[in-house]
């Protein structure tokens, strides 16, 4: 059984989520057209569709969970929420200095074991991979630099 109140959370998760995808929409329609065949507007256009798509899901998962779900008290959840706050200003505060690659991870790893993800060493081969899927394609494919610290990732 549920917690009433992570269900109410992941419905307004799913519905801020589905707003910020209307809010990009919005802000990518404005954009310039550049008579190419993939304008500024593509980009934004395809991670505000996504977006949308998963914060619909949130949305539809709440409504399913909602009646089910109980009242209960889950130990800890605020100094869980301060934490993850914690690791998020570490990887703003970090980013510069360390790069991407190695932030990401921390970020990745960090809030995994934050909100009880298993196999904690799995993580950390999780985090470094995706941080790098994700700075290759931006920094190397699309070129969007995004900072690389001391080691050049």
């Amino acid at each position: 059984m549920q917690d009433r109140r992570n269900v109410l959370a992941t419905g307004l998760f799913g519905a801020l989520m589905l707003l910020g995808a209307v809010v990009i929409i919005v802000d990518a329609t404005r954009l310039p057209d550049q008579n190419s065949a993939m304008g500024p507007a593509v980009m934004p256009a395809l991670v505000a569709v996504l977006l949308g798509a998963v914060g619909i899901g949130l949305l539809v998962q709440a409504k399913i969970r909602l009646p089910g779900a109980a009242h209960a008290q889950l130990p800890g959840a605020w100094w869980r929420v301060v934490a993850l706050v914690v690791v998020l200003l570490a990887f703003a505060v970090l980013l510069p200095l360390a790069g991407y690659v190695l932030t990401g991870t921390g970020l990745f790893v960090g809030a995994a074991l934050l909100l009880g993800a298993p196999r904690r060493w799995v993580l950390l081969a999780y985090g470094w991979a995706l941080a790098a899927g994700v700075f290759f394609v931006f920094d190397r494919l699309i070129g969007l630099s995004l900072p690389s610290g001391p080691w050049g990732f």
